[in-house]
């Protein structure tokens, strides 16, 4: 019975491997197809989506950025005197036969704020075909000079200026012309205060050169067409040299008062028809000048005396360089 027992089950596996063995190349092929088919499915999906998105794009690139309307037409640049439409378009690298939507507005506004001579930007779109641009050019107060560091060459494009707030940056072609009857700042070599286009000078004997150039201009506001420099020559003088040749030498402070006398002394000897060489503007009175082609020791031309305001103003300066110094 047994042995009985053991064929019959035998005989039933034997079937079942031959019926799975049957039975399993066409489940496979059902799998398959059922696989494809969502496959398939699927890539009809994607590929309406797909077709939609192109007829999408196709129309937004014929609407838009194909369209002729909106391409760029005009560069709506402020006046100034440091760039023009044609350099904005070489600095922002703007192509001019791009649509206004190519051109990245933001990109454009950070390439003309990168540039020394511009201290702000800001440029936007204007539809259909409308770049526009505003920049806020620096406003030079002076040329930098400085012999030890090469820089020697003034009142040219790329030479060094300063603006009001002590930025230096090279002169721009466009800003030449206006420039050239600025005085210029001679300045030693620094290396706690490199002179770097772009950036802030914090020299320390630039505060005292401008501080002196604000005298002038406050006394007289066209100081600029007779000064040709100003630097500092020790720890308490400037020495100032005008367009006719003029070496006068100024305290650190008190220089309203030195001003006016230096204006005097200029007035009094062209009425003599004389030419002054050197004048130390220090002494309050009896000022020492030397005359141009003169050979006698230097001697004294009178000016005016100062008032008792003018004295207490005088006083006031003096304690203030004085301070100033201290510290």
């Amino acid at each position: 019975m047994s042995r009985r027992r053991t064929t019959k089950a035998n005989r039933r596996s034997r079937s079942q491997v031959l019926e799975v063995r049957v039975m399993s190349p066409r489940i496979a092929w059902l799998g398959f197809l059922s696989f494809a088919g969502k496959l398939a499915k699927l890539a009809c999906i994607l590929a309406v989506v797909t077709g939609i998105g192109w007829g999408v794009w196709q129309g937004i690139q014929r609407a838009f950025y194909q369209n002729p309307d909106f391409r760029l037409q005009v560069i709506n640049l402020n006046s100034n005197p440091v760039i023009d439409e044609a350099g904005l378009a070489e600095a922002a690298g703007i192509d001019l036969t791009a649509s206004i939507f190519d051109i990245d507005v933001e990109m454009v506004t950070a390439k003309l704020k990168a540039l020394p001579a511009i201290a702000d930007a800001r440029a936007e779109r204007h539809l259909p075909g409308t770049l526009m641009v505003r920049v806020v050019p620096r406003t030079p107060r002076a040329w930098i000079s400085c012999p030890d560091a090469g820089l020697s060459e003034l009142r040219r494009a790329g030479a060094l200026l300063v603006d009001q707030d002590g930025v230096a940056y090279p002169c721009p072609e466009l800003q030449l012309e206006s420039a050239m009857k600025l005085p210029a700042i001679q300045l030693p070599v620094s290396e706690k205060s490199p002179l770097v286009a772009g950036q802030h000078l914090t020299h320390p004997e630039l505060a005292h050169c401008f501080r002196l150039l604000d005298s002038a201009r406050e006394a007289d506001p066209e100081a600029v067409h007779w000064i040709e420099s100003v630097k500092q020559v020790n720890e308490w003088s400037l020495l100032l040299v005008t367009r006719q040749g003029t070496a006068a030498t100024f305290g650190l402070g008190d220089h309203e008062r030195q001003i006016r006398s230096l204006r005097a002394a200029m007035d009094h000897s062209s009425q003599k028809g004389e030419s002054i060489e050197t004048i130390n503007l220090i002494p309050k009175r009896n000022i020492p000048i030397t005359l141009r082609d003169e050979v006698a020791a230097p001697r004294a031309i009178p000016v005016s005396e100062p008032s008792p305001g003018e004295i207490r103003e005088g006083r006031r300066a003096r304690d203030l360089s004085t301070l100033l110094n201290r510290n």
